[in-house]
């Protein structure tokens, strides 16, 4: 314990890791561009500097706090310096601010608002860079980068990839993937971390909203949507609803009104999902072979596993993803001419998570010769398209979901958190369904926030060893572990993006502590407020079973990744 005076007040201190962190628990929340808590110190950009009672300047994010501190914040000589700051930020940046992907979300943007930067006295004479289109899921443009290093820092610390890093000295720093290549061609795995952490219009989404409108105009298609589970606890941040509250039925109402002609709930695949992965393990358990079995849904993770640890690659569940199930059979359902009318069916899939979009391009993503998924957009490009619309997501009313692929089981709801996926297979194997029963499975150590977390359930007798992992650096570090004989699993569950697709990288990025937990709650309590808990309980899936699916299993649910 210590204190130390800050702008006057006394501020006591425990653990903290730095300066700046006891600062903005004293409610004062001086700028920062550089500086994140989930990753290493880089103090790049000094807009956190204060000043102490000898007149001394610091960066307070990489300043160890001690006992009997004086600092300010405030001062006068600050306030210029960090003006300045902005402003040289600014002198070296593309300012074709009213064109930019992350208009209105961008800080460096904010920032010079917060200050009051309205001119620039210098002069730009950065050298103009080439912007990387060559990605499926985001875009890279170097003239808008400011050298915070947050994407190489996350790409690197939380994810173990390292795609992107630092080139050149001074005023040629530049961030690029190795020897200047495309985005494409490196390790990266599509995740969006990097996205989600840059502070301006630097990385962004790679926006398919066009495709979409273009296809609602059409009369001769008809358009059809799947939701995640995730995006439904993330639209409302923008709209003034609470925190990780369902906004599920408002976005139905909202596509419809856009002109979608079938809205159908991707937790009805994730119960497809879980029959077919649950059948999978257990004859994989039977039988002694290619365990442990590694869950696909997460498609980063499949690149992850497919471009550095081929070894594992028969690991892989052959089951597709919630969003692959529900494309292809929605698919084959339109093909019939009785449900088809003669119309094209393009599929539109909402998903928080930017790796989507190249998983509906990967060659396995095809039936009869046809796309399975059409066209992927994020939440945050949902988000646009209501706006763009002219709607008011907060006062709509809520609609269900269009039958019949418009309803999942609680088990389905709950993929869009790390160890979601575990715990639905679990309910699928315990044989009642009863209040206590599921309480044992979520109280096994299946949810929690950690990046790793490992449990033994027993199943009929038999010690059943499971991994949960979300961060592919976390990923890493499990496949070392296997690959050198450390330790051993029968099921290993990974999600790229930490907690889970509710922090994927199609989400807001606006995301504090408090709102990554109350997206993570509000998963739980959706699940909560459904009446089926279990897959294999769902009326609709039993329905889709015993008809139209039978003898059509392995071709609409499965796929290879060799």
């Amino acid at each position: 314990m210590g204190t130390m005076t800050i702008d006057g007040r006394k501020v006591e201190f425990t653990d903290e890791k730095n300066v700046l962190t006891i600062i903005r628990k004293a409610g004062i929340n001086i700028p920062t561009l550089c500086y994140h808590s989930e990753l290493s110190t880089f103090g790049a950009c000094r807009l956190c500097t204060v000043e102490d009672d000898r007149g001394r300047t610091f960066a307070s994010c990489s300043e160890e706090p001690r006992d009997g501190m004086v600092i300010y914040t405030n001062t006068g000589k600050l306030r210029k310096y960090r003006k300045l700051i902005v402003e040289l930020l600014l002198a070296s940046h593309c300012r074709d601010c009213t064109t930019c992907r992350k208009s209105g979300e961008c800080e460096l943007q904010a920032l010079a608002h917060k200050l009051g930067v309205r001119e620039i006295r210098f002069s730009n004479y950065k050298e103009e860079h080439e912007i990387d289109f060559s990605s499926p899921s985001i875009v890279r443009d170097p003239n808008k980068c400011i050298q915070c290093g947050l994407c190489v820092r996350v790409c690197e610390e939380l994810q173990g990839i390292g795609a992107l890093g630092f080139a050149n000295r001074g005023t040629e720093a530049i961030v690029i993937p190795a020897f200047n290549k495309k985005i494409s061609t490196t390790d990266c795995v599509n995740c969006g971390q990097c996205r989600v952490f840059c502070p301006t219009g630097a990385i962004t989404i790679r926006s398919n909203r066009s495709d979409v409108w273009d296809a609602l105009s059409d009369k001769n298609v008809r358009v059809v949507a799947q939701i995640a589970p995730a995006v439904r606890v993330a639209v409302g941040d923008h709209f003034g609803l609470p925190k990780g509250k369902s906004a599920m039925g408002k976005i139905v109402n909202a596509l419809h009104k856009m002109g979608f002609d079938e809205v159908y709930d991707t937790t009805f695949s994730a119960d497809l999902t879980i029959m077919e992965e649950t059948a999978e393990f257990l004859k994989r358990v039977e039988k002694g072979e290619k365990l442990p079995l590694l869950t696909s849904c997460c498609p980063a993770w499949v690149k992850f596993i497919t471009d550095q640890y081929k070894d594992f690659i028969p690991n892989l569940s052959t089951c597709r993803s919630p969003q692959g199930m529900l494309s292809a059979v929605i698919k084959e359902y339109f093909r019939d001419p009785e449900h088809g009318k003669g119309k094209k069916t393009v599929m539109v899939s909402i998903m928080p998570c930017t790796a989507k979009k190249a998983e509906a391009l990967r060659p396995n993503s095809v039936t009869k010769g046809e796309k399975d998924t059409d066209i992927v957009i994020t939440t945050t490009e949902l988000i646009r398209m209501i706006d763009e619309y002219g709607i008011d997501l907060a006062k709509l009313e809520a609609e269900a979901c269009d039958m019949p692929f418009g309803f999942g089981s609680g088990g389905g709801v709950i993929f869009g958190v790390t160890g979601g996926v575990t715990e639905a297979v679990l309910r699928r194997l315990c044989p009642d369904h009863t209040k206590e029963s599921l309480q044992i499975i979520a109280d096994s150590g299946v949810r929690g926030e950690e990046g790793i977390k490992e449990f033994s359930v027993d199943y009929n007798g038999m010690e059943v060893k499971i991994c949960v992992a979300s961060g592919l650096a976390n990923a890493r570090t499990v496949m070392e572990r296997v690959k050198n004989g450390e330790a051993e699993y029968h099921l290993i569950e990974v999600m790229a993006c930490r907690r889970g697709c509710v922090m994927g990288g199609g989400q807001p990025t606006r995301a504090g502590s408090r709102t990554k937990a109350a997206r993570t709650q509000g998963l739980y309590n959706a699940d909560n407020a459904t009446i089926i808990k279990k897959s294999d309980e769902n009326p609709m899936v039993q329905e889709l079973y015993n008809g139209f699916l039978k003898g059509k299993e392995h071709e609409l649910l499965h796929n290879e990744f060799y």
